[in-house]
């Protein structure tokens, strides 16, 4: 795979743990949102914890990821659906843990009127497999 970041002075710096753009070339994973569902159980986890809701989005993101072959690193584009934007700090905390600024995937974060479940988060993302 190839991946490149993409930064320019001309246009806004990042708010949080994504990068501006990422340039990448490969077979693309497209991973469907995922909410804090535990995955043997189908119970949400954390209930109304955006925090604890985070990690296990996160957690179910990474176990598709490992089971397409690739990983974090591989992920070139999120988008974060919140149900309140006020959670946007603490959701950046967990995420942050999982990429590095320097190297972090494009993003796209919105608020939205309901989730599934009426979950406070879902994440989504696209990984490059290979190049």
């Amino acid at each position: 795979m190839t991946r490149k970041v993409i930064r320019t002075d001309a246009a806004p710096a990042p708010v949080g743990p994504y990068n501006q753009a990422i340039a990448a070339s490969g077979q693309l994973l497209f991973v469907a949102g995922q909410i804090a569902l535990h995955p043997t159980t189908g119970q949400i986890i954390g209930e109304g914890d955006v925090v604890k809701q985070t990690e296990q989005v996160m957690a179910n993101l990474e176990a598709i990821l490992t089971a397409g072959g690739v990983t974090f690193q591989d992920v070139v584009k999120t988008t974060v659906f919140l149900a309140d934007m006020n959670d946007f700090a603490a959701v950046n905390a967990v995420y942050a843990k999982y990429f590095s600024e320097d190297t972090a995937p494009a993003r796209a974060c919105v608020e939205v009127s309901r989730l599934p479940k009426n979950v406070l988060v879902e994440i989504d993302c696209i990984a490059v497999v290979g190049g």
